[in-house]
């Protein structure tokens, strides 16, 4: 059987298995690694070989991605979930001859694994964070209090569950205070505004490409929110104006969050007023946390001014599997090294400018792809943006920004650069631009600019 420390794995949509798994492998002192069902077998046998699931549980839509990977992986135990397999054990099977009978609990500390979730993976491997008990706990603990969360919220959870996102952002808090959640199998628009408005669900949590898919569903226009008390996004920075679109179209608040694996989904939080008032920021920290923004000494910077966002608390975890130099790198004296560039205002609240390593240094000055991208996304014909850095002998790197255009829109290079002028400084308004029709994103919003360098920056284009 499971043992304290085993890893057990799952590759399926979304289901209640996520629950039953997540509760009761943390009573056990086991530990939860999903997988990320957009992988391929590949990178998924990867994965499996770094983590050493001692059970590996596959539904339906996933047997022949098993398929491809069994030869190159080793799991004592295959398990199949909804009738993925027929010549294995059926995890409905197992669930009903469970004994009734509580296991006696084990000496489970704060500092114990209970997740393994493995990063995206945009700049390189996945890592796996170490998510422990203290994590989770306190992770509900702040969300619950810096959200206001209570037992007559409703939530749906329309996030894959592989995710911190779907795992952690209401999921836990929900139960943790006695609310109602809604499994949504997978995402499909119309479906799920359907059910937002027919379960007249309080809390919703999405990101910005869902919430423009959203708005361009034909059940949109009709669609009654006046039971919702907020919505939240996150993943990825979202554009100010689709923030102002959804307060204009539907009179709904949209809140900015801020989170990572690695320390809390919700790290962040304001009020709904603040959201209108602060467009882009993610709020003011939330309680049982400290949070600094360092240059690259490590000193403090001052009110106003850019520096790296880092974290400390109990909601942080404890490092990354198998990857020592990875965990020594991001955990400096109990500060958790997000790697993003942030700034604070006069009142205290924080606004997220950019990933560190997501710069560009053109000329010996600083130009963060988000600020840059954020603008072009103010465009009427823009639906997304993504800036990446090309050597330049001159400047040393310059910008090439790729952007997808919103269905039936279209522009131009000359009137994108136009509409940058007076917005943007010279120096940061990119050298060169590139139309895609979609561009490639991870499975939490973020766009993958290690393919884009590999198809823009390598002979192609």
């Amino acid at each position: 059987g499971v043992q304290k420390g085993d890893r057990v794995s799952i590759l399926a949509h979304n289901s209640v298995a996520y629950v039953d798994l997540l509760f009761g492998l943390g009573k056990l002192g086991a530990i939860l690694a999903p997988l990320n069902w957009r992988l391929t077998s590949r990178e998924l046998i990867y994965i499996v070989n770094d983590c050493q699931p001692k059970v590996l549980i596959v539904g339906p839509e996933f047997a022949s991605v098993y398929n491809e990977m069994k030869d190159s992986i080793k799991v004592e135990h295959l398990i199949s979930l909804e009738g993925a397999f027929t010549s294995v054990k059926a995890y409905e099977t197992l669930i009903d001859q469970a004994s009734a009978q509580e296991s006696k609990p084990l000496d489970v500390l704060g500092d114990d694994p209970v997740c393994i979730l493995y990063t995206s993976g945009t700049t390189g491997r996945p890592k796996g964070a170490v998510l422990p008990h203290r994590q989770v706990v306190w992770n509900s603990i702040n969300t619950v209090m810096s959200w206001g969360l209570n037992e007559n919220d409703i939530s749906p959870i329309l996030t894959p569950m592989f995710h911190s996102g779907g795992l952690f952002v209401f999921l836990v808090p929900l139960f943790h205070v006695g609310g109602k959640l809604l499994l949504g199998r997978t995402f499909d628009p119309d479906a799920s505004l359907k059910l937002i408005v027919e379960e007249k669900c309080s809390v919703i949590l999405g990101v910005p490409t869902l919430f423009q898919v959203w708005m361009n569903s034909a059940q949109f226009a009709n669609a009654d929110f006046s039971h919702v008390r907020f919505f939240i996004s996150g993943g990825a920075p979202c554009p100010p104006s689709l923030i102002q679109a959804w307060s204009e179209k539907k009179g709904v608040v949209m809140r900015q969050g801020y989170g990572l694996t690695e320390v809390g989904v919700n790290c962040f939080s304001m009020t709904d007023e603040d959201a209108l008032r602060k467009v882009g920021s993610v709020g003011k920290p939330i309680f049982h946390s400290d949070m600094r923004l360092v240059d690259e000494n490590g000193h403090d910077v001052p009110v106003g001014s850019t520096g790296e966002l880092i974290i400390k608390g109990d909601h942080v975890c404890v490092g990354y599997w198998n990857n020592e130099e990875a965990t020594k790198q991001s955990l400096k004296d109990g500060w958790f090294h997000t790697g993003d560039m942030a700034r604070m205002d006069e009142e205290g609240y924080f606004y997220i400018v950019g990933r560190f390593k997501d710069m560009i240094i053109s000329g010996g000055e600083n130009v963060y792809a988000a600020e840059v991208e954020s603008i072009f996304r103010e465009h009427a014909a823009v639906a997304d943006a993504a800036l990446i850095g090309q050597p330049d002998e001159k400047w040393g790197e310059v910008g090439v920004m790729i952007v997808a255009c919103k269905p039936g829109q279209t522009t131009t290079v000359d009137e994108l650069i136009q509409f940058c002028q007076g917005r943007l400084a010279k120096y940061k308004i990119p050298k060169r631009v590139e139309f895609v029709d979609d561009l490639p994103y991870s499975p939490y919003g973020k766009v993958i600019k290690s393919e884009l360098k590999k198809q823009w920056l390598v002979g192609s284009g």
